[in-house]
């Protein structure tokens, strides 16, 4: 039986976007199946699908499998490629997808995911500078110890897949993730999977309004590519 995938906007939803990315990536077929973000609070309506009322959400069969980790681990389970086949890459791709699911908090809540508009950030806090210096180390280092193009190595897996709307952020806010790191964002930028994503963004002609004013405080908006 074909996987179900429940995601959200193209445009606002950075964990949506990691488990559809690496199935995209790996071509795991998969019947995909939008729930868009309707209000600031989407729970009721989500808890239809998902226990926790948040995507994404995997189905498979009478199964739901939820939360962007518990979906990695599940596909991991049952498909290769997932994680990297080295076993040192493999470590380091482990912890950096922990590391990404639990931290980066500041990241998160001062530069949200909004794929199809360019941002002249406010002033960055401390705290986020020492988010986008920790990024940039980690790139650095996954980069230079297992040789590229991707995170842990030459092809992508789970660690590229978790990272993906850091991409778009970057691009997004102009981050200074150095030049290492702005190679990764170019590379993944220009993955067919990532392409397909940021085109169903553009098309997308909904607004949340909620969605709509955390990237309004997050800086001055100086363009707009998004569908009228």
């Amino acid at each position: 039986m074909t996987y179900t995938l429940i995601t959200a906007n193209r445009n606002y939803s950075s964990w949506s976007l990691r488990p559809w990315v690496l199935m995209k990536a790996l071509n795991l077929p998969f019947e995909d199946r939008i729930e868009p973000f309707a209000a600031a609070s989407n729970y009721a309506a989500f808890r239809s699908f998902s226990p926790t009322g948040q995507v994404p959400a995997l189905i498979d069969g009478d199964r739901t499998v939820w939360d962007s980790l518990g979906i990695t681990l599940y596909l991991a389970d049952r498909h290769a490629g997932v994680w990297p086949a080295d076993e040192a890459a493999r470590a380091f791709a482990q912890c950096a997808v922990a590391e990404m699911h639990s931290g980066f908090a500041t990241l998160r809540s001062d530069c949200t995911m909004n794929v199809g508009v360019r941002v002249e950030p406010n002033i960055h806090s401390p705290a986020l500078g020492r988010d986008i210096a920790r990024l940039r180390e980690l790139w650095e280092q996954g980069l230079d110890r297992f040789g590229g193009p991707f995170l842990a190595g030459s092809v992508f897996t789970a660690i590229d897949a978790f990272y993906a709307p850091v991409a778009f952020r970057v691009r997004t806010y102009g981050l200074d993730v150095g030049p290492a790191g702005q190679s990764w964002v170019d590379h993944m930028l220009a993955h067919p999977a990532m392409k397909q994503w940021e085109d169903e963004a553009l098309a997308e002609s909904w607004r949340e309004e909620s969605h709509e004013a955390e990237i309004g405080a997050a800086g001055r908006i100086i363009a707009d590519y998004r569908a009228a």
